[in-house]
Order: C-alpha cells, then sequence, then structure tokens
C-alpha cells in the first residue's frame, strides 16, 4: 500500500514553514508532512534522512514538495 508524504525546508530556525505546510496540506495529511529547519547544503537532515530511512520512502509512494531546491541545492540529490 503506497503512502503519500509531504517535505517541507526552511534554512535556518528563525524562518517559518507556515505557506510550506498549508500548501502541502492540500494533498498530504498534516501528520505526514515531514520538516527541517535546516540549510539545503547538506543532505545529514533529521527530517531527509527520515525519507530514506528504514520507515521512508517506498517504491510507489508519493512525495510533495513546494519546491525543487526545498529537497536539495543540488539537482543531482
Amino acid at each position: 500500500m503506497s503512502k503519500i508524504y509531504g517535505y517541507a525546508r526552511v534554512s535556518s530556525k528563525e524562518q517559518h514553514l507556515d505557506r510550506q505546510i498549508l500548501r502541502l496540506q492540500e494533498y498530504v495529511e498534516k501528520d505526514q508532512i515531514i520538516v527541517d529547519k535546516q540549510s539545503g547544503a547538506t543532505l545529514e537532515r533529521p527530517g531527509y534522512q527520515a525519507l530514506k530511512g528504514q520507515l521512508g520512502l517506498r517504491a510507489g509512494d508519493v512525495l510533495y514538495i513546494c519546491s525543487l531546491d526545498r529537497l536539495s541545492r543540488n539537482k543531482n540529490d
């Protein structure tokens, strides 16, 4: 059974995720939205790692993001 996730990220703890979360909630349940407040320069972010870990994304799952640069600064990632 596939799952639907959302991912929101801002670069610092002082920034707000509100707009991204509101937008993602159009497609994803709030408890399925993973968030990070950390720079996109590194992939060693707790939320990003959770998506890639044992309990994260599987074949057939769907991941919604508001903008590709929220996932990573590097397109190859």
